[in-house]
């Protein structure tokens, strides 16, 4: 039932609230440096309430209302499963932001489970900011929700460089760009010695090495470590054998594992962030499943080939919605397809072999990745400070001045 639309109430002025959402464990990762750059910026005088995971909370003076496990399913059947206490969970949180009478809400990516928070706090408390941190991929697909969020968003904290312009475009709400967190690693990155990962494998120095990146969830696992094996076997016949280096989280490890067991070449398998990316930094080329992973391995210099496979079922509906000319975030970076990918039947072994091969010498594709790879860095730069800390200083300012930012 929906409540009387319910009126401020007075309190210190030096206070400011601010009430976070977030609804997947990598909206909880930007939520605690968020909360982190918050407390730099407010001190004492933030005071926080809202949804998020344990790295949220480690951060102090946050805690969740309920478990993000409780919300942070993946996929439509996941959704319909558990869609009656996902729906619980959204009015109960829209019931606790009105009683917190927070200066600013700010929803972290998680579209599905956010938004439909951020339009009933709008609908029932009209005069509370709203930021999102995260824009959803409108430049990808269904971009007629950009329009449609203005009416319920101030302001999208951005997290890619093209963004503001997108929704720009789209006539999307107000957009700024604050930064990658990705970015933030760059100096570390540039300082990794990939030596001891090389050492411990017992690599070859004369042999190439490729990183194989299969995905990270369940379903892209599924779906992508027979091809990327058929793959290998493809390079094996025409006289390339590397040595093959897998990241992988622990949730699909065992996954994986079964997977290997029919690939034509042993494969080591890593895990933890460091030895992900010096493996990126050992590799003369990466296989990888399209995805974040693609920011991350153009950051690091790793000349990829992409591809992306879903559901059978499911894939003509995607192509009739997917809008963009690329679904590679890298390329979408350089404004251009440096990065060659393959969709569906396009992502045969076959295929993906023919697009690798030549990055394991010195030829044209391996130099044409090398000159977008090195423009990548600049084009995601921001002009000072730390992403989270970009983000923080407009958090603040709406909660300071309120919906008025917005007409600025």
């Amino acid at each position: 039932m929906m409540m009387d639309q319910a009126v401020p109430l007075p309190r210190p002025s030096r206070e400011v609230r601010i009430f976070l959402v977030a609804g997947e464990h990598s909206g909880d990762a930007l939520g605690a440096k968020l909360i982190a750059a918050l407390r730099d910026e407010l001190g004492d005088r933030l005071r926080l309430a809202g949804v998020g995971g344990e790295k949220m909370e480690s951060e102090g003076g946050f805690a969740s209302d309920f478990p993000l496990s409780d919300v942070a399913v993946m996929g439509p059947l996941s959704i319909l499963r558990r869609l009656p206490r996902i729906v619980s969970r959204v009015h109960a949180t829209v019931d606790r932001a009105i009683a917190f009478e927070p200066d600013a809400v700010v929803i972290i990516d998680s579209p599905e489970f956010t938004h439909p928070i951020a339009k009933r706090i709008r609908k029932r408390r009209p005069d509370i900011p709203i930021l999102d941190y995260v824009s959803p991929s409108v430049w990808a697909w269904r971009p007629g929700r950009a329009r449609k969020m203005r009416a319920y968003v101030d302001h999208v904290l951005a997290i890619l460089p093209f963004e503001p312009g997108v929704h720009r475009r789209l006539g999307g709400p107000p957009c700024s760009y604050v930064g990658h967190s990705l970015i933030e690693r760059l100096d570390w990155l540039s300082a990794l010695d990939p030596g001891p990962l090389s050492a411990r494998l017992g690599l070859d120095p004369a042999r190439p090495v490729i990183v194989v990146l299969p995905g990270s969830r369940t379903s892209e696992v599924g779906r992508l470590m027979e091809p990327f094996g058929e793959t290998l076997r493809c390079l094996v016949a025409r006289g390339i054998e590397p040595h093959v280096i897998l990241p992988c989280v622990a949730h699909v490890r065992a996954l994986v594992e079964r997977g290997l067991r029919s690939w034509p070449l042993p494969a080591h398998i890593v895990e933890g962030e460091e030895e992900k990316f010096q493996a990126f930094k050992l590799a003369q080329a990466a296989l990888a499943a399209s995805g974040t992973v693609t920011l991350e391995l153009a950051l690091a210099g790793t000349p990829m080939v992409v591809a992306y496979r879903v559901d059978p079922v499911a894939a003509p509906f995607l192509r009739r919605l997917i809008k963009a000319p690329t679904t590679v975030l890298a390329n979408l970076v350089l404004g251009e397809n440096a990065f060659p990918e393959m969709h569906q039947e396009q992502s045969s072994p076959e295929n993906l072999a023919a697009a690798l091969r030549p990055l394991f010498s010195e030829t044209p594709e391996r130099e044409g990745q090398r000159a977008a790879l090195a423009r990548i860095p600049e084009l995601m730069h921001i002009e000072s400070g730390s992403p989270s800390a970009a983000a923080a200083r407009i958090v603040v300012d709406y909660a300071r001045d309120g919906r008025r930012m917005g007409e600025a």
